[in-house]
């Protein structure tokens, strides 16, 4: 592991704002994926000991480097965001960030996405964003808006919540349209083309506004490269099962070639 790395991790440990799951911690975030229960003390208090008001808890799922935590905190004052990732080298950017700007309603949350329902008691949370995950091309339970995730959201987000998905993705958005058609959740609004000629398949135009205030650092890049994004927003209702879906959907090629390569095809 580089130097550097070690020193953002050691800054890290520093930051008021970043809550962190070590290995114990971990292991019964995991086992309580049967239980079902939370087990970190601060699920279900995220409001009155971290935030220390009443406001709408917002979660930026993969955060990354928490551009879209930031950003949003920023710009909504009377909501609270959570970044929540893995990556602990990239988070500290984010983190650092609201230090740095004094925003009291950002947080970052470093632990693996597949356990969530430890950090967040049921109804605790209002609203999701995933921006420019990893489409996990090969592995549906791997993507953050397949069933297996959705019966993890279900659990910690209220009836009625929002959860929106950002990316470049044309796997990504074609596997979760089908993925709202077969479940069916009500989809708020949807597009193929974010930044272009809106084709506006449900909702007004207007609510593309959020969407489109805030761009990732891999967005920037994307569109540098001519290439569209794709936004879609759904609602979470009562479910009483799930149907992942089973069609063949055309694999992303520049991916293939890695994230720094935009395929000619």
């Amino acid at each position: 592991m580089g130097k550097n790395k070690l020193k953002k991790f050691a800054e890290m440990e520093t930051f008021s704002n970043v809550f962190q799951c070590g290995a114990s911690e971990m292991s019964y975030a995991w086992m309580a994926q049967e239980g079902r229960e939370p087990v970190d003390p601060i699920a279900g208090h995220w409001r009155e000991r971290y935030f220390h008001n009443n406001n709408p808890i917002v979660l930026e799922l993969g955060c990354g480097r928490g551009e879209y935590t930031v950003g949003l905190a920023e710009r909504y004052p009377e909501k609270n965001f959570i970044g929540v990732d893995i990556k602990g080298a990239r988070m500290w950017a984010g983190a650092k960030e609201a230090e740095l700007k004094g925003l009291k309603n950002a947080a970052f949350l470093r632990t693996n996405i597949e356990v969530i329902t430890a950090f967040f008691a049921e109804n605790e949370v209002d609203e999701i964003w995933i921006t420019f995950c990893d489409p996990q091309m090969k592995k549906a339970t791997k993507r953050l808006t397949s069933t297996y995730f959705m019966q993890r959201y279900h659990r910690i987000v209220k009836p009625g919540g929002l959860i929106h998905l950002k990316t470049d993705s044309p796997f990504l958005y074609t596997y979760t349209t089908e993925m709202l058609r077969l479940n069916p959740y009500p989809v708020v609004a949807r597009t193929e083309n974010l930044y272009g000629e809106q084709t506006v398949k449900e909702g007004k135009q207007s609510v593309f506004s959020d969407a489109a205030a805030l761009q990732t650092h891999y967005e920037k890049q994307w569109l540098d490269r001519g290439m569209t994004i794709k936004y879609i927003e759904w609602q979470l209702v009562a479910m009483v099962r799930w149907e992942e879906p089973t069609i063949e959907i055309e694999k992303d090629s520049y991916r293939s070639y890695g994230r720094n390569y935009n395929s000619p095809q």
